[in-house]
């Protein structure tokens, strides 16, 4: 091993944060705002808020997740049908318009997560604390009704305000594992009685909804993106988090309660802030892409024909799916958060296949679900006034795309300077790689193992997206986030 100069990681990522326009800590204002709550579990409680501790309420999460935003529950009804309740975590109820803490979370927007440090939109005292729903704690929150209806249609239902009681938070790998017949019943499912039952059900619900959305074309993506595994300060490794049916679960819930929430602020007439991703602009690259394969796309933009595309594909070369996948996904064009006013034509949301859309189930993580929960209180509580102008809107709408897309600089930037680290003991190496991307900003390439991407600074000619090849390793720089590759044999 050769003996490198320490390598500073967390100062990269705190950089990283600097340069894109974040205030990476905390100021004095909002931590003396956050040191000055009460131990008050409801402060300012309205009146008559349901009392549904009794459910089996439960989450599903990353294992060393804190900022538990939403917990779910489902029943079995009528005709087949599951009635589903989803229970977002009233961060509004701490975090006031206007105060130190909400004037920093709207500067920042979002959460960062490099994998080497989190740069939470909230101090932990709120996002891991007051504002979580930890399990075994009672907890304000925001409950979404809906109905999934036996051929995977969802009826949307009520919106209100109810103290809930987390009774076991489950992790993504385990339950997927689970789910998927390759691992035990988790410890905590095992343990709590009936909650086997309830997260089946809930699977069953979910599997549903999928169906109908992929029947639909919601396209069936599935990108890779290598998280550094930090040891005592130091990269060990890079981790790929893995679609399972757990994740599968929470997304098809979450698209579900997002879509219900629309329907509930356009039911009041009220503006609101949609997630769109639009209409691809560049088809005619997506669908020369599925020429290369030895498929035909339609003329003209259809998610249908993408989606069942992208499935075959998937089947047919799983190893290079991810890098297509990516491809896809920037010949798409970038999501973005666009304000709506009651009447407008809605844009909708073509990677989704659904038309109204918005983000709302992840307040202690994102401005945007923050603003739509302030929106749905106001109906709940039967305010005169909406407390945001559409001319607002527009602003914040605007302000958060930004935001989201500089969070994902920080982020791709700080894991090519941890993949940087963890290779420059490896210079002049061999490995075999996918080519990701080749055009006149250069050639890029995501090793097999470890799957770091780089880019081929010697004999990059004629390489096209999609091919195998061997390269050699010939440079690293972690404060750049640089690794340089030569193509070898």
């Amino acid at each position: 091993m050769q003996n490198h100069p320490y390598v500073d990681l967390n100062a990269i990522a705190w950089a990283a944060m600097d340069q894109y326009g974040f205030i990476p800590a905390f100021p004095p204002s909002v931590l003396r705002e956050v040191g000055a709550l009460g131990e008050r579990v409801f402060p300012d409680t309205p009146s008559n808020p349901r009392d549904l501790r009794s459910l089996l309420w439960s989450s599903i999460d990353n294992h060393d997740s804190r900022d538990l935003d939403q917990i779910e529950v489902c029943e079995e009804g009528p005709g087949d049908e599951i009635q589903v309740r989803i229970a977002i975590a009233d961060v509004d109820l701490y975090v006031p318009v206007g105060s130190a803490v909400d004037r920093h979370a709207a500067h920042n927007g979002t959460s960062v997560y490099t994998g080497v440090e989190t740069f939470p939109m909230l101090p932990d005292r709120l996002s891991a604390g007051a504002t979580s729903l930890l399990p075994g704690e009672d907890r304000m929150a925001i409950v979404i009704e809906y109905t999934v209806l036996p051929d995977g249609s969802v009826k949307p239902g009520d919106i209100y305000r109810a103290i809930v009681t987390n009774r076991a938070k489950l992790v993504y790998e385990e339950v997927g594992d689970w789910l998927e017949g390759t691992g035990p019943i988790p410890r905590a499912v095992r343990e709590t009685p009936g909650l086997a039952e309830q997260v089946l059900l809930q699977d069953r619900a979910a599997m549903r909804m999928k169906r109908r959305r992929t029947e639909q074309g919601a396209l069936a993506l599935e990108t890779i993106e290598a998280e550094p595994v930090m040891a005592d300060g130091r990269v060990s490794g890079l981790a790929i988090q893995q679609q399972n049916r757990a994740r599968c679960l929470i997304e098809e819930f979450m698209v579900a309660a997002n879509g219900t929430v629309t329907v509930f602020l356009s039911e009041a007439g009220l503006p609101m802030i949609h997630r769109v991703v639009r209409t691809p602009k560049n088809w005619e690259g997506i669908a020369r892409e599925a020429a290369e394969r030895g498929e035909i796309l339609p003329a003209g933009p259809d998610a249908g024909a993408l989606t069942r595309f992208l499935i075959r594909q998937k089947a047919a070369d799983p190893d290079r799916f991810p890098d297509l996948s990516l491809t896809v996904v920037k010949l798409m064009g970038a999501g973005e958060y666009v304000a709506f006013r009651p009447g407008d034509i809605p844009v909708g949301h073509f990677a989704l296949a659904v038309t109204d859309y918005t983000h709302g189930t992840a307040p202690n993580r994102r401005y945007v679900d923050l603003i739509i929960q302030r929106l749905i209180k106001s109906v709940v509580g039967k305010e005169r006034y909406p407390p945001y102008t559409p001319a607002e809107l527009d602003e914040l709408a605007a302000r958060m795309t930004d935001r989201e897309k500089a969070s994902q600089k920080v982020e791709r930037f700080v894991r090519k300077a941890a993949a940087a680290v963890l290779l420059r003991d490896r210079i002049g190496e061999t490995f075999e790689a996918f080519v990701t991307g080749a055009s006149e900003k250069g050639t890029y390439v995501r090793l097999i193992d470890p799957p770091a991407e780089g880019k081929v600074v010697l004999g990059e000619h004629e390489l096209r997206v999609g091919q195998r090849v061997r390269v050699r390793l010939v440079a690293t720089d972690p404060y750049r986030g640089f690794i340089d590759f030569e193509r070898a044999g």
